[in-house]
């Protein structure tokens, strides 16, 4: 999954409004942005194999480090720890839910993925498999997304300019981006795969930190 893990993001914050939305955004991405510079360093390994699945041509068959269950669980711990380090008044219950926000991106990535997700070391691996089925894939990105975003649209209100219709072009802006991601032509490479993966987790989290700035928490 892709644009979908932004809807836990979304919904996160309008459950926990404490937690910047920012740092929600790199959360449910956080196993993949450790993937990409891992990939970058040559320790987790890709192929691009078009055809491997319907829509996305990575075989990803070593990754035990950060899309394995107890890697995830490992980093989505030490998200939580870190959350609750830097930001001491927001208590335990936000760092909990940065880190339910990590771990969130493993869950939803064995609906999708081919049995590439190691449930121990690099062995026992798993995933439903959902690549296969271009139409509903996407459903689900869509379902994840819009349906993060409707419950953070209702509750906060807009109190600048873009406030509203922003963060609606913006969720149809990564819905543009998914579609060539399941659609458009495979990466060049390992490398290419990766670095583009990173301008676009942290560009995303960028664009969240502006919208925010245009939103505030509905009190009526």
């Amino acid at each position: 999954m892709f644009v979908g893990h932004y809807g836990v993001s979304l919904a996160a914050k309008a459950t926990k409004n404490s937690i910047p939305l920012w740092i929600l955004f790199v959360a449910v991405q956080l196993l993949d942005v450790c993937w990409s510079f891992l990939v970058l360093l040559g320790i987790e390994k890709v192929r691009i194999v078009p055809g491997i699945t319907a829509t996305n041509p990575l075989d990803l068959y070593y990754m035990p480090y950060t899309h394995g269950l107890m890697g995830a669980l490992l980093w989505s711990i030490a998200a939580g720890l870190a959350y609750k380090m830097f930001r001491k008044a927001d208590g335990w219950s936000a760092a909990s839910f940065v880190g339910a926000a990590v771990f969130s991106h493993w869950v939803l990535d064995w609906l999708v993925h081919r049995p590439d997700l190691p449930l121990y070391a690099n062995s026992f691996k798993v995933g439903l498999g959902l690549w296969n089925y271009p139409a509903l894939a996407f459903g689900l990105e869509v379902v994840f997304l819009f349906g993060g975003m409707y419950l953070y649209l209702r509750t906060t209100k807009s109190i600048a300019r873009g406030g509203g219709l922003g963060m609606v072009i913006f969720g149809l802006v990564m819905l543009v981006v998914q579609a060539v991601v399941f659609f458009g032509p495979p990466p060049t490479s390992d490398k290419s795969a990766a670095v583009t993966a990173l301008l676009v987790y942290f560009a995303f989290a960028a664009i969240a930190y502006w919208l925010e700035g245009k939103r505030a928490l509905q009190t009526t």
